[in-house]
Parts: structure tokens; C-alpha cells; sequence
């Protein structure tokens, strides 16, 4: 499993716009093949910045997220919204304090 994170630092008047963005794409991005969950958290001493965090099967299947037409529209649109360059990781979970 992959697990992709970035972050999103956004001009405050236009984290409403933001957060409707990501509600209304939601389950567009969970429609992917491989795409197990995706999670938006909020930083609170920031809150300007925004994390999100999606769950994949394989890096194939997020590559073929970010070459699909959804994912460069959700992108274009997202993109205008933004204060900061973006970050991004992808990142395997090497340890866990959940016994399953």
C-alpha cells in the first residue's frame, strides 16, 4: 500500500471554496481503481494548511489518478486557490502501534 500526502496552504478567503472542492471530488477520487481511503485534515496552529491524505493499492493506481482528465480538472481548479507551493509524498507505513 502507498500512501500520498500533500500539502496545501491556502489564502484564507479561499479555504471555503477549498473545502467544497474537495467535498464535491471526494468520491470521484475514491471511484479510482486502488484508491482505499482519502482523508483531509486541518493544521491547527496554521490553518491556512491543509493536508491530504489518500490510500493506495499500488503506485500505478495513483499515477493513473494523476494522469486521468478528473484529476488535472480538480488540479486546475485547486491550484488558483493556493498561498504556498504544494508539497507531496508518497510514503510506505514502515511501523504502526495498531496490532492489526
Amino acid at each position: 500500500m502507498l500512501i500520498r500526502i500533500v500539502k496545501l496552504t491556502f489564502k484564507p478567503e479561499n479555504i471555503p471554496s477549498f473545502q467544497r472542492i474537495f467535498e464535491t471530488t471526494k468520491p470521484g477520487i475514491l471511484a479510482f481503481e486502488g484508491c482505499t481511503l482519502v482523508e483531509l485534515y486541518q493544521d491547527i496552529k496554521n490553518p491556512n494548511v491543509f493536508f491530504t491524505y489518500s490510500f493506495w493499492d499500488k503506485e500505478s493506481d495513483l499515477e493513473n489518478y494523476r494522469a486521468s482528465d478528473f484529476f488535472k480538472d480538480v488540479w486546475s481548479n485547486t491550484k488558483t486557490l493556493f498561498m504556498d507551493k504544494p508539497e507531496a509524498w508518497s510514503v510506505t507505513k514502515s511501523q504502526s502501534s495498531n496490532p492489526s
